[in-house]
Protein backbone atom coordinates (compact mmCIF):
# COMPACT_ATOMS: atom_id res chain seq x y z
CA UNK A 1 0.00 0.00 0.00
CA UNK A 2 1.22 3.19 -0.79
CA UNK A 3 1.56 6.49 1.39
CA UNK A 4 0.94 8.41 -1.66
CA UNK A 5 -2.19 10.49 -1.84
CA UNK A 6 -4.47 9.42 -4.65
CA UNK A 7 -4.53 11.14 -7.50
CA UNK A 8 -6.24 13.95 -8.71
CA UNK A 9 -9.25 12.82 -11.26
CA UNK A 10 -7.84 14.37 -14.05
CA UNK A 11 -5.22 11.91 -14.20
CA UNK A 12 -7.57 9.14 -13.68
CA UNK A 13 -8.14 6.79 -17.00
CA UNK A 14 -10.25 3.68 -15.43
CA UNK A 15 -13.76 4.14 -14.15
CA UNK A 16 -15.50 1.28 -12.35
CA UNK A 17 -19.21 1.41 -11.90
CA UNK A 18 -20.21 4.88 -13.89
CA UNK A 19 -21.81 2.75 -17.12
CA UNK A 20 -25.34 4.20 -16.41
CA UNK A 21 -24.18 7.38 -16.06
CA UNK A 22 -22.12 7.59 -18.76
CA UNK A 23 -24.93 5.99 -21.16
CA UNK A 24 -26.94 8.65 -20.56
CA UNK A 25 -24.83 11.40 -21.47
CA UNK A 26 -23.62 9.37 -24.50
CA UNK A 27 -26.63 9.36 -25.61
CA UNK A 28 -27.50 12.75 -24.98
CA UNK A 29 -24.60 13.76 -27.11
CA UNK A 30 -25.28 11.13 -29.60
CA UNK A 31 -28.63 12.59 -30.35
CA UNK A 32 -27.39 16.40 -30.34
CA UNK A 33 -29.57 17.43 -27.03
CA UNK A 34 -26.65 17.80 -24.99
CA UNK A 35 -27.92 20.01 -22.10
CA UNK A 36 -25.44 23.28 -21.43
CA UNK A 37 -25.24 22.05 -17.20
CA UNK A 38 -25.04 18.75 -15.60
CA UNK A 39 -25.30 18.70 -11.94
CA UNK A 40 -23.40 15.61 -10.79
CA UNK A 41 -24.78 14.22 -7.44
CA UNK A 42 -23.77 11.64 -4.63
CA UNK A 43 -21.13 11.14 -1.67
CA UNK A 44 -17.67 12.74 -2.28
CA UNK A 45 -15.81 10.31 -3.22
CA UNK A 46 -18.08 7.78 -5.66
CA UNK A 47 -16.71 9.13 -9.13
CA UNK A 48 -18.34 12.34 -10.00
CA UNK A 49 -15.78 14.45 -10.83
CA UNK A 50 -14.12 11.33 -12.49
CA UNK A 51 -16.64 11.29 -14.43
CA UNK A 52 -16.46 14.91 -15.05
CA UNK A 53 -12.85 14.89 -16.63
CA UNK A 54 -14.05 11.61 -18.69
CA UNK A 55 -16.62 13.66 -20.29
CA UNK A 56 -14.50 16.86 -20.40
CA UNK A 57 -11.91 14.70 -22.30
CA UNK A 58 -14.61 13.80 -24.75
CA UNK A 59 -15.92 17.16 -25.70
CA UNK A 60 -12.71 18.36 -26.07
CA UNK A 61 -11.76 15.56 -28.85
CA UNK A 62 -9.36 12.98 -27.21
CA UNK A 63 -9.41 10.06 -28.94
CA UNK A 64 -12.20 7.15 -27.97
CA UNK A 65 -10.32 3.63 -26.10
CA UNK A 66 -13.02 1.39 -25.36
CA UNK A 67 -10.19 -0.45 -22.79
CA UNK A 68 -11.22 2.84 -20.55
CA UNK A 69 -14.75 2.33 -20.17
CA UNK A 70 -17.55 4.00 -22.80
CA UNK A 71 -16.61 7.18 -21.84
CA UNK A 72 -12.84 6.25 -22.20
CA UNK A 73 -10.03 8.38 -23.98
CA UNK A 74 -6.37 7.21 -24.75
CA UNK A 75 -3.71 8.76 -21.98
CA UNK A 76 -1.44 9.70 -24.44
CA UNK A 77 -3.69 11.43 -26.88
CA UNK A 78 -2.56 15.41 -27.24
CA UNK A 79 -5.75 16.03 -25.54
CA UNK A 80 -5.64 13.67 -22.27
CA UNK A 81 -2.00 14.94 -22.03
CA UNK A 82 -3.56 18.78 -21.74
CA UNK A 83 -6.49 18.08 -19.74
CA UNK A 84 -4.01 16.19 -17.23
CA UNK A 85 -1.24 19.14 -17.58
CA UNK A 86 -4.29 21.78 -16.66
CA UNK A 87 -2.98 23.36 -19.98
CA UNK A 88 -5.96 22.70 -22.19
CA UNK A 89 -7.30 26.43 -23.27
CA UNK A 90 -10.95 25.11 -24.03
CA UNK A 91 -11.19 23.76 -20.65
CA UNK A 92 -11.50 25.82 -17.34
CA UNK A 93 -11.76 24.29 -13.59
CA UNK A 94 -12.93 26.08 -10.55
CA UNK A 95 -11.66 24.39 -7.56
CA UNK A 96 -10.79 24.54 -3.51
CA UNK A 97 -6.90 24.15 -4.63
CA UNK A 98 -4.81 26.95 -6.31
CA UNK A 99 -1.73 26.30 -8.40
CA UNK A 100 0.92 25.92 -5.51
CA UNK A 101 -1.50 23.22 -3.85
CA UNK A 102 -2.69 24.64 -0.96
CA UNK A 103 -7.05 24.40 -0.17
CA UNK A 104 -9.04 26.90 0.50
CA UNK A 105 -12.11 27.48 2.60
CA UNK A 106 -14.46 28.72 -0.62
CA UNK A 107 -13.93 28.80 -4.24
CA UNK A 108 -14.05 32.57 -4.48
CA UNK A 109 -16.72 34.87 -6.58
CA UNK A 110 -13.44 36.63 -8.71
CA UNK A 111 -13.16 32.94 -9.96
CA UNK A 112 -16.97 32.70 -10.81
CA UNK A 113 -17.22 35.74 -12.58
CA UNK A 114 -14.48 34.67 -14.85
CA UNK A 115 -17.02 32.36 -16.40
CA UNK A 116 -19.04 34.37 -18.97
CA UNK A 117 -15.66 35.27 -20.70
CA UNK A 118 -14.17 31.92 -21.03
CA UNK A 119 -17.30 30.99 -22.16
CA UNK A 120 -18.02 34.08 -24.29
CA UNK A 121 -15.37 32.99 -26.74
CA UNK A 122 -14.92 30.29 -29.31
CA UNK A 123 -13.70 27.07 -29.00
CA UNK A 124 -9.86 27.63 -29.19
CA UNK A 125 -9.30 23.63 -30.34
CA UNK A 126 -11.84 21.82 -29.69
CA UNK A 127 -15.41 21.20 -30.61
CA UNK A 128 -16.81 22.38 -26.93
CA UNK A 129 -15.98 24.81 -24.48
CA UNK A 130 -16.17 22.82 -20.95
CA UNK A 131 -15.78 23.92 -17.19
CA UNK A 132 -15.59 21.59 -14.33
CA UNK A 133 -16.28 23.38 -10.82
CA UNK A 134 -15.10 20.96 -8.49
CA UNK A 135 -17.22 21.37 -5.82
CA UNK A 136 -20.18 23.90 -6.47
CA UNK A 137 -20.62 22.97 -2.97
CA UNK A 138 -17.40 24.92 -1.94
CA UNK A 139 -18.24 28.70 -3.54
CA UNK A 140 -19.65 31.27 -1.49
CA UNK A 141 -22.80 33.05 -2.04
CA UNK A 142 -21.51 35.80 -4.68
CA UNK A 143 -19.58 32.95 -6.28
CA UNK A 144 -22.80 30.89 -6.60
CA UNK A 145 -24.43 33.99 -7.54
CA UNK A 146 -22.17 34.61 -10.34
CA UNK A 147 -22.16 31.09 -11.64
CA UNK A 148 -26.08 31.55 -11.85
CA UNK A 149 -25.89 34.02 -14.35
CA UNK A 150 -23.77 31.78 -16.44
CA UNK A 151 -26.35 28.83 -16.26
CA UNK A 152 -29.34 31.77 -16.91
CA UNK A 153 -27.47 32.65 -20.47
CA UNK A 154 -26.70 29.16 -22.15
CA UNK A 155 -23.03 29.42 -23.77
CA UNK A 156 -22.89 28.22 -27.14
CA UNK A 157 -20.81 25.10 -27.43
CA UNK A 158 -20.25 25.41 -23.86
CA UNK A 159 -20.80 22.91 -21.01
CA UNK A 160 -20.48 23.02 -17.58
CA UNK A 161 -20.47 20.54 -15.04
CA UNK A 162 -20.89 21.05 -11.14
CA UNK A 163 -20.01 18.27 -8.95
CA UNK A 164 -22.01 18.36 -5.35
CA UNK A 165 -22.05 16.07 -2.65
CA UNK A 166 -25.06 17.67 -0.73
CA UNK A 167 -27.45 19.49 -3.45
CA UNK A 168 -30.03 20.11 -0.67
CA UNK A 169 -27.63 23.36 -0.10
CA UNK A 170 -27.56 25.01 -3.45
CA UNK A 171 -29.47 27.62 -4.69
CA UNK A 172 -32.50 26.60 -5.72
CA UNK A 173 -32.32 28.23 -9.43
CA UNK A 174 -29.30 26.17 -10.00
CA UNK A 175 -30.53 23.09 -9.47
CA UNK A 176 -33.57 24.06 -11.73
CA UNK A 177 -30.93 24.78 -14.39
CA UNK A 178 -29.17 22.00 -15.06
CA UNK A 179 -29.61 18.14 -15.51
CA UNK A 180 -28.62 16.00 -13.18
CA UNK A 181 -26.99 12.53 -13.20
CA UNK A 182 -27.17 10.68 -9.60
CA UNK A 183 -23.89 8.85 -8.81
CA UNK A 184 -25.36 5.82 -6.76
CA UNK A 185 -23.09 4.70 -3.30
CA UNK A 186 -21.26 1.52 -3.76
CA UNK A 187 -22.33 -1.54 -1.86
CA UNK A 188 -19.44 -2.49 0.81
CA UNK A 189 -18.69 -5.74 -0.37
CA UNK A 190 -18.28 -3.88 -3.46
CA UNK A 191 -16.05 -1.25 -2.51
CA UNK A 192 -14.11 -4.46 0.09
CA UNK A 193 -13.03 -5.84 -3.76
CA UNK A 194 -12.26 -2.40 -4.87
CA UNK A 195 -9.53 -1.83 -1.97
CA UNK A 196 -7.99 -5.62 -2.40
CA UNK A 197 -7.88 -4.82 -5.99
CA UNK A 198 -6.24 -1.61 -6.20
CA UNK A 199 -4.50 -1.49 -2.98
CA UNK A 200 -3.40 -4.83 -2.08
CA UNK A 201 -5.73 -4.96 1.51
CA UNK A 202 -6.53 -8.10 3.28
CA UNK A 203 -10.36 -8.94 3.87
CA UNK A 204 -10.25 -7.44 7.08
CA UNK A 205 -9.00 -4.49 6.32
CA UNK A 206 -11.02 -3.55 3.55
CA UNK A 207 -14.35 -4.73 5.38
CA UNK A 208 -13.71 -1.88 7.81
CA UNK A 209 -12.71 0.83 5.22
CA UNK A 210 -15.37 -0.20 3.15
CA UNK A 211 -17.46 0.52 6.30
CA UNK A 212 -15.64 4.14 6.94
CA UNK A 213 -16.33 5.27 3.36
CA UNK A 214 -20.33 4.97 3.62
CA UNK A 215 -20.53 4.07 -0.61
CA UNK A 216 -17.36 6.12 -1.53
CA UNK A 217 -15.21 3.83 -3.47
CA UNK A 218 -12.84 6.88 -4.03
CA UNK A 219 -12.99 8.12 -0.37
CA UNK A 220 -12.02 4.73 0.72
CA UNK A 221 -9.03 4.50 -1.61
CA UNK A 222 -7.84 7.96 0.37
CA UNK A 223 -8.77 6.86 2.98
CA UNK A 224 -6.46 3.63 3.25
CA UNK A 225 -3.74 5.79 1.73
CA UNK A 226 -4.07 8.24 4.56
CA UNK A 227 -3.80 6.26 7.62
CA UNK A 228 -8.03 5.90 8.66
CA UNK A 229 -7.19 2.85 10.26
CA UNK A 230 -4.36 3.69 12.17
CA UNK A 231 -6.72 6.72 13.21
CA UNK A 232 -9.75 4.29 13.62
CA UNK A 233 -7.46 2.34 15.95
CA UNK A 234 -6.45 5.40 18.13
CA UNK A 235 -10.14 7.01 18.15
CA UNK A 236 -11.49 3.34 19.65
CA UNK A 237 -8.81 2.92 22.06
CA UNK A 238 -9.38 6.55 23.08
CA UNK A 239 -12.97 5.92 23.31
CA UNK A 240 -12.73 2.83 25.24
CA UNK A 241 -10.56 4.30 28.31
CA UNK A 242 -13.03 7.60 28.92
CA UNK A 243 -13.30 8.87 31.45
CA UNK A 244 -9.82 7.90 32.41
CA UNK A 245 -7.73 8.44 28.50
CA UNK A 246 -3.73 8.21 29.00
CA UNK A 247 -2.55 11.32 29.48
CA UNK A 248 0.84 10.44 27.80
CA UNK A 249 -0.50 8.89 25.34
CA UNK A 250 -2.82 11.93 24.33
CA UNK A 251 0.22 13.85 23.79
CA UNK A 252 1.90 11.68 21.93
CA UNK A 253 -0.71 11.83 19.61
CA UNK A 254 -0.69 15.55 19.68
CA UNK A 255 2.59 15.82 18.76
CA UNK A 256 1.81 14.40 15.80
CA UNK A 257 -0.21 17.42 14.56
CA UNK A 258 2.32 19.62 13.69
CA UNK A 259 2.68 21.09 9.99
CA UNK A 260 0.27 20.20 6.66
CA UNK A 261 0.19 16.26 7.42
CA UNK A 262 -0.72 17.01 11.54
CA UNK A 263 -3.33 18.86 10.02
CA UNK A 264 -4.22 15.66 7.75
CA UNK A 265 -3.97 13.79 11.15
CA UNK A 266 -5.92 15.77 13.23
CA UNK A 267 -8.73 16.12 10.78
CA UNK A 268 -8.72 12.30 10.30
CA UNK A 269 -8.72 11.33 13.44
CA UNK A 270 -11.56 13.98 14.71
CA UNK A 271 -13.95 12.49 11.96
CA UNK A 272 -13.04 8.92 12.76
CA UNK A 273 -13.93 9.88 16.80
CA UNK A 274 -16.77 11.65 15.46
CA UNK A 275 -17.67 8.47 13.75
CA UNK A 276 -17.49 6.40 16.52
CA UNK A 277 -19.10 8.58 18.66
CA UNK A 278 -22.16 8.80 16.56
CA UNK A 279 -22.75 4.95 16.62
CA UNK A 280 -22.30 4.81 20.71
CA UNK A 281 -25.25 7.78 20.21
CA UNK A 282 -27.27 5.27 17.13
CA UNK A 283 -26.53 2.52 19.92
CA UNK A 284 -28.15 4.37 23.03
CA UNK A 285 -31.33 4.92 20.74
CA UNK A 286 -32.05 1.69 19.41
CA UNK A 287 -31.78 0.86 23.99
CA UNK A 288 -34.28 3.52 24.80
CA UNK A 289 -31.74 5.14 26.75
CA UNK A 290 -32.61 9.12 25.91
CA UNK A 291 -30.23 10.77 28.15
CA UNK A 292 -27.09 8.99 26.43
CA UNK A 293 -29.11 9.55 22.83
CA UNK A 294 -28.69 13.22 23.80
CA UNK A 295 -25.06 13.48 25.70
CA UNK A 296 -23.55 11.42 22.77
CA UNK A 297 -25.34 13.40 20.16
CA UNK A 298 -24.22 16.82 21.06
CA UNK A 299 -20.79 15.30 21.65
CA UNK A 300 -20.79 14.10 17.70
CA UNK A 301 -21.72 17.64 16.66
CA UNK A 302 -19.23 19.25 18.56
CA UNK A 303 -16.49 16.97 16.79
CA UNK A 304 -18.08 16.97 13.55
CA UNK A 305 -17.79 20.32 13.69
CA UNK A 306 -14.38 21.13 15.31
CA UNK A 307 -11.89 20.95 12.15
CA UNK A 308 -13.83 23.42 10.41
CA UNK A 309 -13.52 25.74 13.32
CA UNK A 310 -9.85 25.06 13.78
CA UNK A 311 -9.65 26.01 9.95
CA UNK A 312 -12.14 29.23 10.33
CA UNK A 313 -9.85 30.90 13.04
CA UNK A 314 -6.92 29.24 12.85
CA UNK A 315 -7.00 27.59 16.39
CA UNK A 316 -4.23 25.70 17.64
CA UNK A 317 -4.57 21.92 16.99
CA UNK A 318 -3.45 20.38 20.12
CA UNK A 319 -5.59 22.65 22.24
CA UNK A 320 -8.20 21.79 20.43
CA UNK A 321 -8.16 18.27 20.77
CA UNK A 322 -7.69 18.46 24.37
CA UNK A 323 -10.97 20.54 24.51
CA UNK A 324 -12.86 17.57 22.46
CA UNK A 325 -11.20 15.13 25.15
CA UNK A 326 -12.57 16.83 27.88
CA UNK A 327 -16.10 17.05 26.36
CA UNK A 328 -16.00 13.14 26.07
CA UNK A 329 -14.42 12.68 29.74
CA UNK A 330 -17.71 15.42 30.12
CA UNK A 331 -20.27 12.90 28.76
CA UNK A 332 -18.49 9.56 29.85
CA UNK A 333 -18.82 10.60 33.63
CA UNK A 334 -22.51 11.77 32.94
Amino acid sequence: MSGSEAPHPREVFGYDGGLAVETAFQESLDRGRLHHAWLLTGPEGVGKATFAYRAARRLLGARPDAAYGLLGSDPAHPVSRQVASRSHPDLMVLELATDDGKPRRSIPVDEARKLPEFFSKAPASAPYRVAIIDAVDDMNINAANALLKTLEEPPARGILFLVSHAPGGLIATIRSRCRRLAFAPWSEERIQGFLQDRAGLGAEEGARLAQMAKGAPGRALSMAEGGALQADAVAHEILRRLPDADDAALLAVADGFRGAEGAKRFDLLLERLADQVHGMAVQASEQGASGEIERWAEVWQGLAALPREVEAVNLDRTDAFFTAIGRLRQAARA
